[in-house]
C-alpha cells in the first residue's frame, strides 16, 4: 500500500547501511525487536550510460514540496527484496532493468497517525534493459532520466543521494 494511503508521513533520521550489512542476519539481530514491526521496501538505481531514472511521486513531502526520488516500494508477501526492486522500477520508473548488485539499505522512521514506525529500504543497482520512464504508474507525477552525478546531488533525501553516490562508484569501476 502506498505511504499516501496510510496517512501523513514524516521521514526522519536517515542512515545508509553498507550492502555487506544490508539484510544480513547479524544486522537484523542487532536491530532486535524493532525488525518485527519495521516496514520493508526495496528500490533501484537504474543506470543507462551515465544516466539514472528518477521519479517525482504525486505525494509531497511533509512541508508540501515536490520530492525527487528513486523508484521504491513495499515488498509484497512472498516476494524477495530483489524482485520487489525490479517490480518497483518497472511500475514507478517505467523501465526494466537487470539486477547487478545490492548497493545497501537506507533506514529511517516514518510517522503514521502520530506513531513512529521504523522503515528499511534495500537498494539495488540495475542495468537498463528496456522501457520508457513516461510509462510510469498513477502514483508517480513524473519519471525521467537524470545524469547520475546530478542525482547524487539533487535527490531530496540524503539516504537516496548516498545510494546514487554508491552507484556512481560501481559504474565508474566497471568502465
Amino acid at each position: 500500500m502506498p505511504d499516501s494511503a496510510q496517512g501523513a508521513v514524516a521521514k526522519t533520521a536517515y542512515e545508509a547501511v553498507p550492502a555487506e550489512r544490508a539484510g544480513s542476519t547479524a544486522a537484523a539481530a542487532a536491530r532486535g525487536s524493532e525488525a518485527e514491526s519495521e516496514e520493508r521496501s526495496a528500490g533501484g538505481v537504474v543506470v543507462r550510460g551515465d544516466q539514472t531514472v528518477v521519479i517525482v511521486p504525486r505525494k509531497r513531502a511533509q512541508d508540501g514540496t515536490r520530492v525527487l526520488g528513486l523508484p521504491k516500494g513495499h515488498i509484497e508477501p512472498g516476494e524477495t527484496a530483489e524482485q520487489a526492486a525490479c517490480r518497483e522500477v518497472a511500475e514507478e520508473g517505467g523501465v526494466q532493468g537487470r539486477l547487478l548488485e545490492e548497493l545497501g539499505e537506507v533506514r529511517y522512521e516514518v510517522v503514521r497517525a502520530g506513531r513512529r514506525v521504523p522503515k528499511q529500504v534495500r537498494f539495488f543497482l540495475l542495468e537498463y534493459l528496456s522501457g520508457d520512464p513516461g510509462d510510469h504508474d498513477h502514483e508517480i507525477e513524473e519519471a525521467r532520466w537524470l545524469p547520475l552525478v546530478r542525482a547524487a546531488r539533487e535527490l531530496t533525501y540524503e539516504g537516496e543521494r548516498e545510494m546514487a553516490r554508491r552507484a556512481l562508484l560501481r559504474v565508474g569501476r566497471a568502465r
